[in-house]
């Protein structure tokens, strides 16, 4: 059931991108994880030689880190692709 939920999401975001963006173009991830820099450094090697901007700040307490990464791509399937390695990681929050 999950699998099908996350298929319809990334569909619908296909369409959204393809309709509302022109490609290719640079795109805002923004990610939410609790701070642990094993996870942290999972997200950085997945946009690893992409040239990608990454920038990560801490919650107030300090439990937390929120991600943004802007990154220059060629389409929604690349987008996609992204999205999906990094759900793979631990605790991440796509935002």
């Amino acid at each position: 059931m999950e699998q099908d939920k996350s298929e319809e999401f990334y569909a619908r975001l296909k369409e959204q991108l393809l309709e509302n963006t022109t490609w290719p173009n640079n795109y805002l991830y923004k990610f939410i994880i609790p701070t642990d820099e094993k996870r942290i450094d999972q997200i950085n090697t997945i946009f690893d030689n992409t040239g990608a901007v990454i920038e990560s700040k801490k919650s107030k307490n300090g439990n937390y880190t929120s991600i943004s990464i802007t990154v220059h791509l060629n389409g929604p399937d690349e987008v996609i692709s992204k999205y999906k390695e990094v759900s793979k990681v631990e605790g991440v929050i796509s935002l």
